[in-house]
């Protein structure tokens, strides 16, 4: 399988129901700062699997800490840079998987961080989450 370095529409996580599932509790979670990542193994159907990314994400940040929209955009912009650059790591480990993976970055600083800070962290969290699985 080749892994182009693109973030499509198809990899990003926009069922309402994964996501009420994701947030409900009882899912793994770590934290790497400036970011937390909430993921769960999602059961892939044999037919319908065709088209589906092994890997669908969500990126948040929400208001409460960020209240210009700007600012809240610029993060979700270098979380989503720095996962399609690295997302390889996760792909890889996701080769042969019978499931797939919805996973939802959260940001939780306060003031708004450098690339090289958020880009480090998307590499800790990637690279842990391959050895997990």
């Amino acid at each position: 399988m080749d892994i182009r370095n693109t973030f499509c529409k198809s990899e990003r996580l926009n069922s309402k129901l994964i996501i009420d599932k994701l947030f409900a509790g009882g899912n793994s979670s770590f934290t790497v700062f400036p970011l937390r990542i909430v993921f769960m193994k999602i059961p892939i159907d044999g037919d319908t699997s065709t088209n589906l990314p092994p890997v669908s994400v969500l990126i948040s940040v929400p208001k409460k800490k960020f209240h210009d929209a700007v600012d809240r955009n610029r993060v979700k912009r270098l979380v989503r840079e720095s996962y399609r650059l690295n997302k390889r790591v996760l792909w890889k480990a996701m080769e042969g998987k019978d499931y797939g993976l919805a996973v939802a970055f959260i940001c939780l600083t306060d003031t708004l961080p450098d690339y090289k800070v958020i880009h480090k962290s998307v590499m800790k969290i990637l690279t842990r989450l391959s050895e997990l699985l």
